[in-house]
C-alpha cells in the first residue's frame, strides 16, 4: 500500500512484457523505487490478475491450435484460441495431453467467456472437428490463414527464451504466467499487423 499504483501497474507491466521478478525489481531500484522480490510478486497477482482480460467479443473466425510446452521437466500441451481480425486472445490453458477430450475443454471455456454461436473455427486437425461438433460450434481445416496462431506461439517462445522464464513450477504456475502474458499481449503490446494498436483497442472501440 506503501506504493502508487501507477508505480505497481508498472512493475506488472515489467514483469509480464517478460522481465523476471529480479530483474524488474533491479529496473524499479535503478527508478529509486527499493521494494522486495516479494513486494513485486504480490503486485503481479493482485493487480493483473484482476483485470477483466480478455474483453468479450463475438468473433468471426478463430484460430485455435496447441503447442508441446515443458512444465517442471514434463511435456504439457499449450492451447490458445485467437481472433484472425482484432488479434485478440481470446482463450489459453495448460493441458496434461493433447486430443479430442482436452480440445473439446478448451473449446467449452470459450462458449462460457465469447459469443461464438456464428464463429468459424479455423483448425488444422480432424480431431478438431469431433471437438467442435461436441460444442455444437462449427469449423473448418484450414493450413493457410491459421498464421495469426503460429505467430503468437512464436512470440511466446522468444519472450521465455529472451529472458530465461522457465516454468519450473507446477502447471497452474505456468497458467498463470499465460495469463499474465495474455494481459500484457491484448491490451499493452502494439501490434503490427493492427497499424500499432493493441487487440483490446480494437475489440473495446
Amino acid at each position: 500500500e506503501r506504493t502508487p499504483t501507477p508505480v505497481r501497474r508498472f512493475g506488472v507491466r515489467l514483469h509480464t512484457a517478460g522481465l523476471s521478478i529480479r530483474e524488474t525489481v533491479a529496473i524499479l531500484d535503478l527508478l529509486g523505487v527499493d521494494r522486495s522480490h516479494g513486494a513485486v510478486w504480490n503486485w503481479v497477482h493482485t493487480l493483473s490478475e484482476a483485470q477483466s482480460d480478455p474483453p468479450t467479443a463475438e468473433p468471426s473466425r478463430v484460430a485455435v491450435d496447441e503447442k508441446q510446452i515443458e512444465v517442471d521437466g514434463e511435456k504439457k500441451w499449450l492451447y490458445a484460441a485467437i481472433d484472425t481480425d482484432s488479434k485478440l486472445l481470446l482463450e489459453v490453458d495448460v493441458y496434461s495431453r493433447r486430443g479430442t477430450d482436452p480440445a473439446a475443454a478448451f473449446l467449452h471455456r470459450l462458449t462460457e467467456k465469447h459469443d461464438v454461436d456464428e464463429t468459424e473455427f479455423l483448425v488444422d486437425a480432424g480431431g478438431y472437428l469431433t471437438a467442435l461438433a461436441r460444442q455444437e460450434l462449427s469449423g473448418q481445416l484450414n493450413y493457410s490463414e491459421r498464421n495469426h496462431i503460429e505467430k503468437w506461439f512464436q512470440t511466446v517462445t522468444m519472450r521465455i527464451d529472451r529472458f530465461h522464464s522457465f516454468w519450473r513450477g507446477s502447471q497452474s504456475s505456468a497458467r498463470r504466467w499465460l495469463r499474465r502474458f495474455r494481459h500484457y499481449y491484448n491490451r499493452h503490446r502494439p501490434n503490427q499487423a493492427l497499424d500499432g494498436r493493441t487487440p483490446a483497442e480494437v475489440v473495446l472501440n
